[in-house]
C-alpha cells in the first residue's frame, strides 16, 4: 500500500510531457541560412524552446539549393522522424510528393498549404500585420515617403507589400511608398549587399523608413538604415536589437509557435491536419515594442492600438494580394 501511494505521489510530482508519446521530431529549415534573424532562425528559436521544454531534440536539416529539399523531407521520413517541418512556400510541391510515400508520418507547412491527410499547413495573415507596421511607418515619417524591400519577387512577399502600403495611407493617402524586390530566385533570401544597395537608392529619393521582408537580405538594409541616419523595419522574428534606435519595430512573424506547438501537439497526441490561419487576434502577427524602440513608437502607441483593435473587429478591411494577384484595394 505504501508503495502504491508513493508512486502516486511521484506520478503527481511528474511533468505532464512525460506521459506524453516519444516522438522524433525534425525541421527541413528553407532557403538560407539557419542563423539568418529572421524566418528560418524564428522556426530554429521554436525548436530551441520546445528542447528546453520537453529534452527531445530535434533534427535539422539547412538545404542549400532547391534541389535538395524533396531528398531532405524523405531522408527524414526515412530515418523515422514525425513529426515533420517543412519551412517556407517552396516546399510545398516536394513535401506534397513525399507525404504521399510517408502517410502515416506527419508533417507540418509553414508558409504554404499542402492538401494531404497527413499534412497540417500553417499560414499567416501576413497582410494584416504588414498593414500594422504600414501605418507606423506613415505616422513616424517625415517626408511622406517611405520604403519596401522584398526579398524573391514571389505573390507571398507582395502580400506583405500590399498589407503595408494600405497601412500607410490609412494613416496618410497621399504618401509615397516605394518598391523593390532583391531578385526572383531562392538567393534574393540571403543576400544583403543587394538589399543595402535597394534601400540606399530608396533613401536617395526620400524615404525615411524601410520595411524590409527578404530573410538574410534584410541584414543589408537595416545596416543602411543606420549608416544613413534613417528608420528600419525589420520582419518574422522581433529585429529590434539588430541596430537600436535605427528599428523603428519589426513585422513579427510567430514562425516559433508555429514549430513548437507541431512538436508539442504530436506530443501530447493533439496534432491534427488541415490549415491553420493565424493573424492579429490569435497573436499569430503583430508589431514587436521593447526596450530597443520603446522610446521611439510611445507616441504613437494609442493610434496603433486603436488601428490593431479595429482590425481584429473587422472595422479596417485589409486587401489580400494572394486573393487576386493585384494590390487593388
Amino acid at each position: 500500500m505504501k508503495r502504491r501511494l508513493l508512486g502516486l505521489a511521484i506520478s503527481l510530482l511528474l511533468p505532464t510531457w512525460a506521459y506524453s508519446a516519444e516522438i522524433s521530431p525534425a525541421i527541413v529549415y528553407d532557403l538560407g541560412t539557419k542563423f539568418d534573424k529572421s524566418f528560418n532562425e524564428g522556426v530554429s528559436n521554436g525548436a530551441k524552446r520546445f528542447t528546453e521544454d520537453t529534452k527531445v531534440e530535434v533534427r535539422e536539416f539547412e538545404p542549400s539549393n532547391d534541389s535538395q529539399i524533396e531528398q531532405a523531407i524523405r531522408k527524414m521520413a526515412k530515418r523515422g522522424s514525425d513529426p515533420i517541418v517543412s519551412v517556407g512556400f517552396s516546399q510545398a510541391n516536394a513535401l506534397g510528393v513525399v507525404a504521399k510515400e510517408f502517410p502515416d508520418t506527419s508533417f507540418t507547412i509553414i508558409d504554404s498549404v499542402v492538401d494531404q491527410p497527413n499534412v497540417r499547413s500553417v499560414t499567416f495573415r501576413e497582410e494584416q500585420g504588414s498593414f500594422l507596421v504600414g501605418a507606423l511607418a506613415a505616422l513616424a515619417s517625415k517626408t511622406g515617403k517611405i520604403g519596401f524591400v522584398g526579398g524573391q519577387d514571389i505573390a507571398l512577399i507582395r502580400k506583405f507589400a500590399c498589407g503595408y502600403e494600405q497601412g500607410a495611407k490609412y494613416v496618410n493617402k497621399d504618401i509615397e511608398v516605394f518598391q523593390n524586390m532583391t531578385g526572383s530566385t531562392g538567393a534574393a533570401w540571403n543576400n544583403p549587399t543587394k538589399g543595402g544597395e535597394l534601400a540606399k537608392s530608396q533613401f536617395d529619393r526620400g524615404a525615411d523608413v524601410v520595411f524590409a521582408a527578404a530573410g538574410g537580405t534584410g541584414i543589408g538594409v537595416y545596416q543602411a538604415a543606420k549608416d544613413n541616419g534613417k528608420y528600419a523595419i525589420g520582419v518574422d522574428s522581433n529585429q529590434n536589437h539588430l541596430h537600436p534606435g535605427t528599428m523603428l519595430s519589426s513585422m513579427i512573424k510567430r514562425v516559433d509557435n508555429a514549430a513548437y506547438d507541431t512538436f508539442k501537439a504530436k506530443m501530447d497526441g493533439t496534432w491534427t491536419s488541415g490549415i491553420v490561419s493565424l493573424g492579429l487576434a490569435e497573436k499569430g502577427v503583430g508589431w514587436a515594442v521593447d526596450e530597443h524602440n520603446e522610446k521611439i513608437v510611445e507616441p504613437f502607441k494609442e493610434k496603433m492600438a486603436a488601428i490593431e483593435a479595429d482590425i481584429i473587429a473587422d472595422k479596417i478591411k485589409i486587401h489580400d494580394y494572394m486573393k487576386t494577384n493585384s494590390c487593388e484595394y
